[in-house]
């Protein structure tokens, strides 16, 4: 006598293996059929704290743009941009003023430091020496456009010398680290001197040379023409003074010599 058996198809065959494998491993059995999911408990517990440095990764069609995009198109656009980024800082500063450009780490302590200077008529916080025009925030934290934050401020020379803005650049960060600021790691915290003139850049160096002799180790401070600056968005400015992270104001009052804590 001959047995007909009903067709099993590929895909109960699979199941029925799966439930048999599974069957050896008790516990298993009582994960739901969601177990494959993972829930990003950490990302939804941190939402609350609002920390500062969280750099973007690039979405999947970003990555396909760069696999699949218009290679020419992209470079040629690149090309562009980058020829903005890297012209000089034409902006003018106040009628009797002059500009001076740091950069020494994260942007909001050293912006209140040289708040403190008395002749310091006004600070900005932003971008410069990067390769990308108009970057914001989000685009100078993933590393790849080359800005470094930068403080850009005006000062009236008749009460303040050069020298005096170089000797708070130096107290401020620790010029020997590369691209690293304490727990800050990364291109845009590179330590750097950008002049307006070739007296600045003069100074500059000079100054340079006098640290270096009473330091340990190499400083790795680049002095460059200052670029275009790129103003940062409006939360960052005087952010310490203003109450930082945790609402509590820190003095900007010239001539102030309270501890400055970097993040509020």
């Amino acid at each position: 006598m001959n047995l007909i058996l009903p067709a099993v198809s590929p895909s109960i065959t699979h199941l029925s293996l799966v439930s048999s494998s599974l069957s050896r491993f008790p516990h298993a059995r009582r994960l739901p059929a969601i177990f494959l999911q993972k829930p990003n408990f950490l990302s939804s517990s941190l939402s609350s704290f609002p920390l500062r440095r969280s750099p973007p990764s690039m979405s999947w069609l970003g990555k396909l743009g760069t696999v699949f995009g218009n290679r020419a198109g992209i470079s040629s656009m690149d090309a562009s941009s980058a020829a903005i980024a890297q012209g000089p800082d034409d902006d003018v500063p106040a009628p009797g003023q002059q500009f001076a450009q740091f950069g020494a780490g994260c942007f909001w302590g050293v912006e209140l430091a040289f708040q403190r200077v008395p002749g310091v008529m006004k600070t900005e916080v932003g971008y410069s020496q990067g390769l990308t025009h108009n970057p914001t925030y989000e685009d100078v934290c993933t590393g790849t456009t080359n800005h470094a934050e930068v403080v850009r401020l005006q000062y009236d020379p008749s009460s303040c010398r050069y020298e005096d803005l170089l000797d708070v650049f130096w107290a401020r960060h620790d010029p020997t680290t590369l691209n690293r600021q304490g727990n800050d790691v990364g291109s845009q915290y590179r330590s750097g001197i950008y002049y307006y003139t070739p007296e600045q850049e003069e100074t500059a160096k000079e100054s340079l040379e006098r640290q270096q002799k009473n330091l340990g180790r190499k400083i790795v401070t680049e002095i460059l023409l200052a670029k275009k600056f790129y103003r940062a968005e409006e939360y960052h400015q005087q952010y310490l003074e203003k109450g930082g992270r945790f609402g509590f104001q820190q003095s900007a009052s010239k001539g102030c010599s309270d501890p400055i804590r970097c993040y509020g």
